[in-house]
């Protein structure tokens, strides 16, 4: 074939090659548009964005922070808020991690208060829940619903909103503000960073990980009902159902913490922080007066102060107030001018009587041995290290 010719078929050849992919497009497959955020996937953006309070410095991560077990991140009693960061809060930072598994306030057969959210149990859900850092003083401190609506706006995320709850959700902002409720509470109640189970205890429990001589003993001591008699409160055995524990049963107890001077409210010597009685609708219970909700104990060791107003900030100072709370008041409690131990400093003399002082470790008398020694805190401690999340993947 002459020379010409077969230069002439190899251009043919070329051009119906080039023609070809010209009509037939790529051959590899289109890539499918991202799928719209989940609600939780939204609220996780919201949780972390400090965007959404009045100062633009102060997310809800501020004070839940996930390296503590969605507790405080730092050693302050309370945390700061308000526009400029200089309103000081009246409680500590409650431990959000687990407390999607909690049910509304309720009073049981027996008159028992139990559930609900925050340290007073004064929300029904953790929409609820939401709302009030979002619109608070001395927290976030937006001043209406409105104000929210307005930052969600002119989020990074704010599309994002759209797309989940539709294009004209911003123009209603009753609604618009209660979708972001929902969306943080889709983030807690769905992500496995609140509702891991991932703890050695959990392993354990599943029978792929054993306790260590010195954690199992603590095990026993906070099952012990005559020692330190923690799973009274906080239950360390599985559901009936099979479900893993929670380490509480969300019901509420009156401990006679100490007062603690870093809450500036406190400086006021007729200020008391009352707990469940403090609430409007429960204002004629008394009997409720002095009483916290009682916390999980899953990622304990990972907090830096403990207690409703913080007054300890390490775990064994915690736990030897709980065993020595009755033995050794002294050690606990402030001098009054005459020298006498002022016991129960934190609440009014007429309701001392709603101390928790019958159930162990507090039923004991000044001169008694504490329920535990340092040895079995120490115990104890360890294995209360083995409810810290994460574990599994280690």
């Amino acid at each position: 074939m002459p020379l010409s010719r077969r230069l002439a078929l190899i251009g043919l050849l070329i051009l119906v090659c080039l023609l070809g992919i010209r009509f037939l497009g790529p051959t590899h497959p289109r890539t499918a548009p991202p799928a719209p955020l989940t609600e939780g996937a939204l609220g996780k953006l919201a949780f972390h964005d400090p965007g959404l309070s009045a100062s633009g410095k102060q997310s809800c991560a501020s004070c839940h922070a996930e390296t503590a077990g969605h507790a405080a991140p730092n050693t302050l009693a309370v945390q700061p808020g308000g526009a400029d960061l200089l309103n000081q809060g009246l409680r500590a930072s409650q431990p959000l991690r687990y407390i999607a598994t909690n049910t509304a306030f309720q009073f049981d057969a027996e008159g028992k208060a139990s559930g609900g959210f925050f340290w007073d149990g004064r929300a029904d859900s953790l929409a609820e829940q939401a709302a009030s850092p979002l619109l608070g003083a001395r927290e976030m401190a937006n001043p209406d619903k409105a104000s929210v609506v307005g930052k969600i706006a002119t989020a990074a995320w704010a599309a994002d909103f759209k797309a989940v709850y539709g294009k004209d959700i911003l123009s209603d902002t009753d609604r618009a503000f209660d979708k972001l409720t929902q969306a943080l509470q889709a983030f807690q109640r769905d992500d496995i960073a609140f509702n891991g189970f991932s703890s050695k205890y959990d392993s354990v429990l599943a029978g792929k990980a054993e306790l260590s001589a010195q954690e199992a003993r603590g095990l026993a001591l906070f099952n012990d009902s005559t020692k330190g008699n923690c799973a009274a409160c906080h239950p360390s055995e599985k559901s009936a159902d099979g479900k893993p524990p929670l380490f509480t049963d969300f019901s509420y107890d009156n401990l006679g913490v100490p007062r603690n001077p870093e809450i500036a409210a406190n400086h006021d010597p007729t200020y008391f922080d009352l707990g469940l009685c403090a609430r409007p609708d429960l204002k004629a219970r008394e009997d409720l007066c002095g009483a916290f909700r009682v916390p999980s104990l899953r990622n304990v060791t990972l907090r830096q102060v403990y207690f409703h107003n913080g007054r300890y900030r390490s775990l064994k100072e915690a736990l030897n107030f709980y065993v020595q709370r009755d033995t050794h008041p002294e050690r606990w409690y402030p001098r009054k001018a005459d020298g006498s131990v002022n016991k129960f400093d934190d609440l009014p003399a007429k309701w001392h009587a709603n101390v928790n002082r019958k159930e162990v470790p507090y039923d004991r008398q000044p001169g008694q041995s504490p329920g535990l020694d340092e040895r079995e805190i120490d115990d104890l401690i360890a294995f209360l290290a083995t409810l810290e999340d994460g574990w599994d993947a280690r």
